[in-house]
Order: structure tokens, then C-alpha cells, then sequence
């Protein structure tokens, strides 16, 4: 079983899985995430690989984390539901609004599960933009790509957020909490590595997040 394997109860994504980027560098970025975390050393997993170019290590891995938080938000789909979760909340002093700036301007009160639909519709809009996650091998990233992959990470620390402060005993009684650590830890040495998430913003975990970046 891999490091980020889920039995096969749980191989149920909320979304279709996306695919790295297309060419052989995006092929060759995926190989290295896999060969670093099959070693199990996260710390070492999320680093630039030498010679690499930062913005090509960003897509790849956005996709990836894209696809993890999908699979653990796929597992708990039957219990977050607008009736238990009638907002996007991470206890009882954080809640989230949704705003895309397209069609949804002015933030929105929505439940969890249509705020998690809202996110995952409008990164897969991101992730299908040639213009921002160009597929072609050497075709340029936009200047404000870096600001976008930044939306995107805060963002998706809002699921993990919700799901650590609502779900987690749904997650212990599924035997899924060593995979949602796992998975969590990865995402925060990542976001710290390259400073992705303001530091604001990850108060609703704050003791978690201290916790994994402590010096081991």
C-alpha cells in the first residue's frame, strides 16, 4: 500500500482525478514526488529538486494536493451535507464565504458541501486554463501564476480545516485519521516551503500546523 493509499472502500473522489501535466516534464516532476514520499520523508518530498524550475514544481504538486484533499472529501461526502453542516465553518470562530469574482462577486453563505463544489469546480477551471497551468512542455506561466497556486492552497486548507473540526471522529471510526495526518503534514511542509498560506489563515489550525513544522 502506498504512503497516500486508501483502502478500497474509500476510492471514491469527489471530483475525477486529474492528471499532471501533459510532457515529459510534468511526467518527470510526478516521478520524483512519488520516489520522495515512497521514502516517507515528507520534509525532503516537497523540496525543489535541483535544476528545476519553481513554477513547473508548483503546477505538478498543485494538482497532486488537489487530488488528495478530493479523495479524503470523497470518503465524507455522505456525512457533510447541508443539514450537518449548514455553513463552511472550522469551529465555532471561523466560517468561510464563497466568492469566485466571476459569477459570484460579493461572498456568499453556502453549507460545506456547496462551498467544497464551488472550490473544486472553480480550481478545475484554474487546472484546465492553458493560460495559467500551461500543458505544453516550455510554454510560459503567467506572471500572476504564483498568486494563483496561493488561492488555490488557502483554499484548500479551508476543507482540511472544516474536516479536522467537523468530521474528525467520522475519520477516526473510518481508520482514515493516519491518512488524513499523512496527507495534512504533506500539504502544511509544502505551503511552508514555499510560503503558499499567510500565516492568518491557518489560525483555525494553528496547533496542528506548529506541531508538523517544529523542527524534528
Amino acid at each position: 500500500m502506498s504512503l497516500f493509499g486508501l483502502g478500497s472502500r474509500n476510492q471514491k473522489t469527489f471530483r475525477p482525478k486529474k492528471s499532471a501535466p501533459s510532457g515529459s516534464k510534468g511526467a518527470q516532476l510526478q516521478k520524483h514526488i512519488d520516489a520522495t514520499l515512497g521514502s516517507g520523508n515528507l520534509r525532503e518530498a516537497v523540496r525543489l529538486p535541483p535544476g528545476e524550475d519553481i513554477n513547473e514544481w508548483l503546477a505538478v504538486n498543485t494538482v497532486d494536493f488537489f487530488n488528495q484533499v478530493n479523495i479524503l472529501y470523497g470518503t465524507l461526502t455522505e456525512f457533510c451535507t447541508p443539514v450537518t453542516c449548514p455553513t463552511m465553518s472550522a469551529g465555532p470562530k471561523y466560517e468561510y464565504r464563497w466568492a469566485d469574482g466571476v459569477t459570484i462577486k460579493k461572498p456568499i453563505e453556502v453549507s460545506a458541501p456547496k462551498y467544497v463544489e464551488y472550490l473544486m469546480d472553480w480550481i478545475e477551471v484554474q487546472l484546465d486554463e492553458e493560460s495559467i497551468f500551461p500543458q505544453r512542455l516550455g510554454a510560459p506561466f503567467p506572471s500572476n501564476f504564483q498568486d494563483v497556486v496561493k488561492t488555490i492552497f488557502k483554499r484548500l486548507f479551508r476543507v482540511y480545516a472544516h474536516i479536522y473540526h467537523s468530521h474528525f471522529q467520522k475519520i477516526v471510526s473510518l481508520k482514515e485519521e493516519a491518512h488524513l495526518n499523512t496527507c495534512f503534514k504533506h500539504f502544511v511542509l509544502f505551503t511552508s516551503e514555499f510560503r503558499l498560506i499567510e500565516k492568518g489563515e491557518l489560525a483555525p489550525l494553528q496547533d496542528l500546523v506548529e506541531s508538523i513544522l517544529q523542527p524534528k
